[in-house]
């Protein structure tokens, strides 16, 4: 539990001299965490720090100590955990419309109901983040600073009254943002150039003969809730569709708008902000990607394969079904560095992270664990399938014809028989795995009495363990 407002602590992911040096190339974030878990606001805060924010942040526990908070200082995003003991839905809302105008507001919430998102979103809400999928948050993040500053640019150029109109079209052709206004029957008035050139279109006459709800939308569904929102709230921020190109491809947009009304009060239709966050998640999930991956082998590296060990063991404890884990190594690598070099050494490494790509299954998980160490995880997998993955890695390598020739040893155990936490699972794993060294046979199994000294003799040991309700 953190300390009330007024005495939390102030989190910083750089210090001194490290802050210095990234102060041209990291970008400076401020948030507010409205959240009581203190491991959750930490994965936020590493996903962050991974996309290259500089973050300063404050955390408080209430609504009443976050009101308080944005009195006295300015930030730039709120992360909220949401439902809270500590407020109710109808709070919710109600801080929602004090604050949302002015800092966008990201939910960190798990399952939560289509109904719960949509009272949210329409009273605000800037996105939701699902606590597995923290990775978003550094995309929302980025996307409330951009959006931020077009806003202040465009009210800053309407507000000078000699440039007024000169920066304001500047603004509305600018190259990155689509800006489009629709009138009340769904009918395009105005279109930038960035627009027309997100849907595909090189003629804007033509394209001002479509309409947005029918022509442009792709989800009827995404259209009922769009038209909704603005009508009920009369803005929106941060609202993701799927557009139809005039080719028939889509491309992902994120829309920030509200309701354009006139003298009389009247709907009008509405003026929006488009952003093509296409290339932009695309360019997420490759650093993410980079982040989670061993640039040598690209297989997982040693922080994807503790999400995943993770992961596996809360679906197990849900499902009831167990997974096996396999550390393997490469015979005296050393050896093969001395002789041959370490270019020969990294290739080693490579034909065995082939050899396990060619043994999973979609839902496995290869990685290199650092060395010449390596790992398999094998969700719903037992005793005897496990063995067997084993046997064809290891006669998959006896295969390849390319020098110098390759071995492993492989060491195996099986959540939840043979352990019960990730770390009790590696060390069962490594046992198994230490247990080979020194001894003619190609795999332990943690649980197995009997160790195979041949491949015959293991495929006779897998078969008769396959129906076998003992520990691998």
């Amino acid at each position: 539990m953190f300390p009330l407002s007024g005495s939390q602590p102030r989190l910083n992911d750089h210090d001194g001299a490290s802050r210095h040096a990234a102060a041209n190339r990291w970008q400076s974030l401020r948030v507010l965490f409205v959240h009581r878990d203190a491991d959750e606001v930490d994965s936020c805060l590493q996903e962050l720090k991974k996309a290259e924010f500089a973050v300063h942040a404050d955390i408080v526990l209430t609504l009443g100590q976050c009101v308080e908070q944005l009195r006295k200082e300015s930030f730039d995003l709120i992360v909220a955990e949401y439902p809270s003991p500590n407020w109710s839905g109808s709070q919710a809302l109600q801080v929602l419309q004090q604050v949302v105008r002015s800092v966008p507001l990201v939910f960190v919430a798990a399952s939560l109901r289509r109904e719960s998102r949509a009272a949210l979103a329409a009273n605000g809400a800037y996105d939701f983040i699902e606590p597995e999928h923290m990775e978003h948050l550094p995309m929302a993040a980025r996307r409330a600073l951009e959006e931020k500053k077009l806003r202040e640019e465009l009210a800053q150029a309407e507000k000078t009254s000699a440039n007024a109109e000169a920066r304001y079209r500047a603004l509305v052709d600018n190259p990155t943002y689509g800006i489009c206004r629709v009138d009340a029957k769904g009918k395009f008035g105005y279109a930038n150039a960035a627009f027309l050139s997100m849907v595909g279109y090189t003629s804007r006459e033509e394209f001002l003969e479509t309409d947005f709800a029918r022509d442009v939308i792709r989800d009827p569904e995404v259209r009922d809730r769009w038209i909704e929102c603005l009508r009920n709230v009369g803005e929106m921020e941060g609202f993701e569709m799927e557009c139809l190109r005039k080719d028939g491809a889509t491309v992902k947009v994120r829309l920030s708008g509200r309701g354009v009304y006139t003298g009389s009060g009247a709907f009008d239709g509405y003026e929006m902000i488009v952003g093509d966050v296409t290339e932009q998640e695309a360019r997420e999930g490759r650093l993410r990607e980079q982040a989670e991956s061993d640039s040598l082998t690209g297989l997982a590296n040693h922080r994807r394969l503790f999400e995943v060990l993770h992961t596996e063991i809360s679906r197990s404890k849900r499902t009831g079904r167990e997974f096996a884990l396999m550390l393997l190594d490469v015979d005296q690598f050393k050896k093969i560095n001395d002789k041959y070099g370490h270019l020969v050494g990294d290739r080693a490494l490579c034909r065995l992270a082939d050899a396990l790509r060619s043994c999973c299954r979609s839902i496995d998980t290869a990685a290199r664990q650092g060395g010449d160490e390596f790992a398999l995880v094998l969700p719903e997998t037992g005793a005897a399938d496990a063995a067997l993955v084993g046997e064809r890695i290891c006669e998959l390598l006896g295969k390849d014809s390319e020098e110098p020739a390759l071995s492993v040893s492989v060491g195996v155990a099986a959540y939840p028989r043979d352990a019960e936490s990730v770390g009790t699972l590696l060390y069962a794993a490594d046992a198994a795995l230490y247990e080979v060294k020194g001894k003619r046979i190609r795999f332990v199994s943690m649980g197995l009495k009997r160790q195979a000294a041949t491949n015959g003799e293991l495929r006779e040991e897998c078969k008769s363990t396959k129906q076998a309700s003992g520990k691998l």
